[in-house]
C-alpha cells in the first residue's frame, strides 16, 4: 500500500453534526430561496391556468400576458426552485457521503446569492419582453453569465468537498451527483453559445433547443433526483439498496442513451434526426426497468415505514412518479401514439409529472429530512409538512391525470376529420378545469413549505442577533441611588 493511500485510510471521518454545521449556511440559503421561487412559480402558474377560463384576466397588463407569464412560471420553477433545491441537496449529500466537512461554505453562499440575482434579472427580463424564445431557455442572454459564474462557484465547492472526502469507497449516489455537476455547465454553455450569443441557423436551432431540454430534464434533473432517491430510500426504510449493479447499469445506459432523445417524430427536421431520437428514447426502457426493479425491491416490506416516516412518503411518491413519467415519455415517442398526443395536453401533463411529481416531491422529502439535522430545533411546525404532502400529492395527481387522459381524448378528437373544432376545445376545457384545481392545491402546499422554511430562517436570525446585540450594547448600567 502506498504512503498516500495509507494516509488517506488513517484519516478518521468527520462526525455528522460537524458536517451538518459546515453545510448549514449554504444549504439553508439555497433551500429558502428555492421555496420563494417555488411560490413565485405557483403564482405565475395560477395566472396562466386561469387565463384558459378567463381570457380577459390581466389582459391589459403586458407583464402578465400568457406568453410572458408562462415563460416566467417555467423558468422560476426550473432555475429558481428546482436548480437551487437540487444544488442544496447535492452539497449536503456530497459532504455526508464523503464523511467530510463542506469545503469553503462561504463561497457557496456567495454562489447561491449570485444565482438568485441571475434568476431575478432573467425573470424580470422575460416579463419586460426580452425572452429568447427558446423553450426552457427563455432567460435573456445578459443574465446567463451570472448564472454560469454562480454555478461554477457552487460546483467547485462541491467538487473540492468530493476530493477531500474521508470515505474513499464511492456509493452509487455519488456517481450520479458527480456526473450531474459536470453535465449542467456543458449543456448550458453549449446551448447559450449556439442559440443566444452565436446563434446557428435553420433547423439547427430547433434541434439544439430539443437537445438542451432533454439533457436538462432527463440527465441533470434525473441524476440529482435519482441520487437522492438511491440515498434516502435505504436510509429511511432501514434496508440496503437492492442492487448497486442495477443502479450502475442504469447510470451508464442513461449516460449513453438519455441525452439523445426528446425530438418528436413529426418535428420539422431531417427525417433521420427524429428517427435516431426515437431509437434512443425507446432504449431508455433498459435503465427504466433497472431503476423500477431497484425501487420496488428496496421498498418491499416497508409499508410500516411509509406510514410513520413523512420524508419517505415524499421520496417514494417521487420514485413512482419517475417510473410513470419515463414510461409515458417512451410511449409518447412511438409514432403511433405521438400522432395522437402531439398537439394535446398530454405533453404538459407528462412534463409536470416529471418536474413536480418526481423531482420536486423527491426534493421535498430531502428538505424535510435535512433541515431538522441542520438545526437542532427542527421545523417549527410538524403538521404543515403532513398537510403539504396531502396537498402536493393530490394536486399533482389531479393535474397530471387530467392532462394526460385529456390529452388522449383531445388528440383522438383532433384526428377525427368530421369533429368540429369547437367540440375539441370544449373537451379540452373540461379537463383543464380539473388541472386548475390541482394547480391550486399544489400552490397551497408550496406556500406551507415556504412558510415553514421562512420560520426557520427568522428563528435563526433571532438566535444570532440576540448575542450580537448583547455584545454591542454591553452590560446594563446600574441605576444611581437617589
Amino acid at each position: 500500500m502506498s504512503a498516500n493511500s495509507s494516509a488517506s485510510q488513517s484519516v478518521s471521518p468527520v462526525a455528522p453534526a460537524e458536517i451538518d454545521a459546515s453545510c448549514r449556511a449554504p444549504v439553508m440559503v439555497l433551500f429558502a430561496f428555492s421555496a420563494v421561487w417555488l411560490v413565485t412559480a405557483s403564482f405565475f402558474g395560477l395566472i396562466v391556468s386561469l387565463k384558459f377560463h378567463l381570457p380577459g384576466l390581466l389582459a391589459d397588463c403586458p407583464w402578465f400576458t400568457y406568453g410572458r407569464a408562462q415563460a416566467a412560471q417555467l423558468n422560476s420553477l426550473i432555475y429558481g426552485f428546482a436548480a437551487q433545491a437540487g444544488l442544496g441537496v447535492a452539497l449536503w449529500m456530497v459532504a455526508r457521503l464523503g464523511r467530510t466537512r463542506l469545503v469553503q461554505p462561504g463561497y457557496a453562499v456567495v454562489g447561491a446569492l449570485l444565482w438568485n440575482l441571475g434568476v431575478k434579472i432573467g425573470v424580470f427580463g422575460i416579463q419586460i419582453g426580452d425572452s429568447t424564445g427558446y423553450e426552457w431557455l427563455e432567460i435573456p442572454g445578459y443574465a446567463s453569465p451570472i448564472l454560469f459564474v454562480a454555478y461554477a462557484i457552487i460546483g467547485v465547492c462541491a467538487l473540492l468537498t468530493f476530493h477531500e472526502r474521508r470515505e474513499r469507497t464511492l456509493y452509487v449516489s455519488q456517481w450520479y451527483l458527480l456526473a450531474a455537476l459536470f453535465w449542467f455547465p456543458w449543456i448550458y454553455s453549449t446551448a447559450q453559445l449556439l442559440l443566444v450569443f452565436f446563434p446557428v441557423r435553420g433547423v439547427l436551432q430547433a434541434s439544439m433547443n430539443w437537445w438542451y431540454v432533454n439533457n436538462l430534464s432527463q440527465i441533470w434533473f434525473g441524476f440529482i433526483g435519482l441520487a437522492a432517491i438511491f440515498y434516502f430510500l435505504p436510509k429511511l426504510t432501514g434496508r440496503p439498496l437492492h442492487s448497486v449493479y442495477l443502479a450502475i447499469l442504469a447510470f451508464w445506459t442513461m449516460v449513453c442513451f438519455g441525452g439523445w432523445g426528446g425530438i418528436h417524430h413529426r418535428a420539422p427536421l431531417p427525417a433521420w434526426m427524429p428517427s435516431v431520437s426515437t431509437v434512443f428514447t425507446v432504449l431508455g426502457i433498459v435503465p427504466l426497468i433497472a431503476i423500477a426493479m431497484n425501487f420496488n425491491r428496496t421498498l418491499a416490506g416497508a409499508s410500516a415505514a411509509l406510514k410513520e416516516n413523512l420524508p419517505l412518503r415524499f421520496v417514494a411518491f417521487g420514485a413512482m412518479s419517475y417510473v410513470l413519467a419515463a414510461a409515458l415519455g417512451i410511449l409518447d415517442s412511438l409514432p403511433q401514439v405521438g400522432r395522437i398526443t402531439h398537439f394535446s395536453f398530454f405533453t404538459p401533463g407528462r412534463t409536470q409529472l416529471f418536474l413536480y411529481g418526481f423531482f420536486a416531491m423527491t426534493l421535498f422529502g430531502a428538505i424535510y429530512y435535512i433541515v431538522p439535522r441542520l438545526f437542532q430545533d427542527g421545523l417549527p411546525s410538524v403538521q404543515w409538512p403532513k398537510l403539504h404532502f396531502k396537498l402536493a400529492a393530490s394536486g399533482i395527481v389531479l393535474y397530471a391525470a387530467s392532462l394526460v387522459i385529456g390529452g388522449f381524448v383531445q388528440g383522438l378528437a383532433l384526428n377525427n376529420p368530421i369533429r368540429p373544432m369547437t367540440d375539441v376545445l370544449r373537451i379540452g376545457l373540461m379537463f383543464f378545469r380539473v388541472s386548475t384545481l390541482g394547480d391550486l392545491l399544489m400552490a397551497i402546499g408550496n406556500v406551507l413549505l415556504a412558510a415553514n422554511l421562512g420560520w426557520v430562517v427568522v428563528r435563526c436570525c433571532r438566535a444570532y442577533c440576540r448575542p450580537a446585540t448583547a455584545r454591542a450594547t454591553g452590560p446594563s448600567m446600574p441605576e444611581v441611588a437617589q
